[in-house]
């Protein structure tokens, strides 16, 4: 009889307190996001964002998403959200450089809203996933057509008085618009047949063509290809326009078009490859569990359709490869795993090319990602980016903390994910297994050492296969890097170039070439004229018919 009487006495406090103070749950910072049916007319699968910046510049949205945004931001998972239903960003959401809306001081800001929509993916190896389908803008979820976006408010915030803020979707980003074709540069784009069977969407592959002078007009004659590789975008390779112009290429004046149009430059064809994933801009140009057959695709779609519309030479001597940073590694890679269908490569700043130095992390044997091993006072954090005096500009945990922001599952669309999906195993739920906790930064061993035993770890493919492949890579490996990458991407090359140049039966006589001193990410010996007659230079030393004057060295 007591102990119900507690229960009903307890119960009535309850009730009471209630009805007396019900803003309770509500005391706290807190915006509430929703469309109408107008904006979008069936529910959404995908990631909501609530963008806080003291500057309307430019629209909040467009501050955001990478390591050099320093507008704080916040993200959450919304699963079929429907028209008209809310979804709530609070206190509780993890954000970025700011972790929680508690850390923004009070004042006046202008806020934005934007959902980045998923498409449901029903794979071929079984796994049915949610990710976001690229529309041919580079997984830019800021800037993909089809996202929605509210209109930008400026509010004053105090979360010590707490407050909520209401922010409709109203906005739809509108398609991309892609370049038309000129006289020198085309593009191509088709539908993967390989990689859509493994999506169980429509994928598309493309590139971007640039013709030498005098194409149309020598009908019979076929040309070296130099594929130039990196992130998406539709630009033509090298920066290339055509007319004369400053900053065509890596901020620098190189002065491509001058060169490609005059009477005694090499004449050669110039390609870009697009292959943007649900995961990242850029497949990384391999076959991969999570990505699927990208590599195949490239070798078996793409460049065979590039030679069928392309008077391309087909002869390896005469596919030259080359690339900076995702690019580099890309062009390694090709070139390694297909030695003798391409004819070198100019590999410049690569991503890691020896998972030892997985920037600084050393995946085999390092237990965290985040902090330097071996130290049991004022254990250091482990520094991510640099600029070219050294000094830390980003950590390794606080880039970590953005990609958990960006995206959950490995959909952030950033670099430590983009390797994962690229280089590493599937997870149980279908998702990338992550080489590291992207909280705590525990490293798994088990993700690494798959890393390296599927041939990710360029370094160790070529040193555990050299007698086999060595032979056909001969004076086609050439390398060129600064001593101060901002990303520390020397570190690993350093140690592959320890590798090769011990190699014996066959030496590899190849070349590298490091900027000194305090060069950074994007230092190259060569502006891309130089760089290309090294390459034409390359293919008539190695030509099988020695045609002297080579039909594609015309004036």
């Amino acid at each position: 009889m007591k102990t119900r009487s507690l229960k009903t006495a307890i119960a009535c406090l309850v009730f009471y307190l209630a009805a007396s103070f019900p803003a309770w749950a509500d005391t706290g910072p807190k915006f509430e996001v929703s469309f109408s049916a107008a904006a979008h007319a069936g529910p959404i699968t995908g990631r909501v964002f609530v963008i806080v910046s003291k500057s309307d510049a430019s629209e909040p949205r467009l501050q955001v998403g990478s390591w050099r945004g320093q507008t704080p931001f916040f993200g959450a998972d919304v699963d079929l959200l429907k028209p008209g239903q809310a979804a709530v960003i609070d206190a509780g959401t993890l954000g970025y450089p700011a972790a929680s809306l508690k850390e923004i001081p009070a004042g006046e800001y202008f806020v934005q809203a934007l959902l980045n929509a998923y498409t449901r993916f029903p794979r071929s190896d079984g796994h049915v996933i949610w990710a976001h389908m690229d529309q041919w803008e580079g997984q830019q979820f800021n800037r993909s057509p089809g996202n929605l976006y509210s209109e930008t408010k400026k509010v004053r915030l105090d979360p010590a008085a707490g407050y909520k803020i209401r922010l409709a979707l109203t906005k739809v980003i509108p398609p991309i618009e892609v370049p038309a074709d000129t006289e020198w540069v085309k593009r191509v784009k088709f539908e993967s047949r390989l990689l859509s069977a493994f999506w169980g969407q429509p994928i598309y592959l493309g590139a971007t063509v640039v013709l030498p002078k005098g194409y149309d007009s020598h009908p019979d004659v076929r040309y070296p290809v130099v594929y130039d590789q990196g992130h998406f975008g539709l630009g033509a390779p090298f920066g290339f326009r055509n007319q004369p112009a400053a900053n065509e290429h890596r901020g620098d004046d190189t002065g491509l078009y001058q060169a490609w149009i005059s009477e005694d430059f090499p004449r050669l064809i110039l390609v870009t490859f697009q292959h943007p994933t649900p995961y990242y801009d850029d497949s990384y140009a391999v076959d991969s569990a999570n990505n699927g057959p990208y590599g195949q695709a490239i070798m078996t779609e793409l460049i065979p359709y590039l030679e069928e519309h392309f008077r391309i030479l087909r002869q390896p001597n005469a596919r030259l490869l080359t690339g900076g940073s995702t690019g580099g590694w890309e062009s390694l890679a090709l070139q390694v795993y297909h030695p003798g269908f391409f004819g070198g490569t100019w590999t410049l700043f690569p991503d890691p090319v020896d998972f030892r130095r997985y920037q600084l992390v050393d995946i085999y044997s390092d237990a965290n990602a985040f902090q330097a091993p071996g130290v049991q006072w004022m254990i250091p954090e482990r520094p991510m980016m640099r600029s070219v005096e050294g000094q830390v500009t980003q950590t390794v945990r606080q880039m970590s903390r953005l990609e958990e922001v960006l995206g959950s599952k490995g959909r952030s669309g950033q670099q430590f994910e983009a390797w994962e999906a690229a280089y590493g195993p599937v997870g149980d739920d279908g998702y990338p297994k992550p080489l590291w906790d992207k909280r705590t930064g525990k490293v798994d061993s088990e993700t690494a050492t798959y890393m390296r035993d599927h041939g990710y770890d360029l370094r160790h493919y070529l040193e555990s296969r050299w007698k086999e492949i060595g032979p056909r890579l001969v004076g086609k490996l050439h390398f060129y890097c600064g001593d101060m990458d901002n990303y520390y991407l020397n570190v690993s090359l350093d140690m592959l170039e320890g590798f090769l140049k011990k190699t014996t039966d066959p030496y590899y006589d190849g070349s590298f070439e490091w900027g000194r001193p305090m060069k950074g990410h994007g230092w190259s010996p060569l502006a891309p004229p130089e760089l290309l007659k090294v390459m034409a230079e390359h293919v008539l030393r190695n030509d099988p018919e020695a045609a002297a004057p080579a039909p594609w060295h015309y004036r």
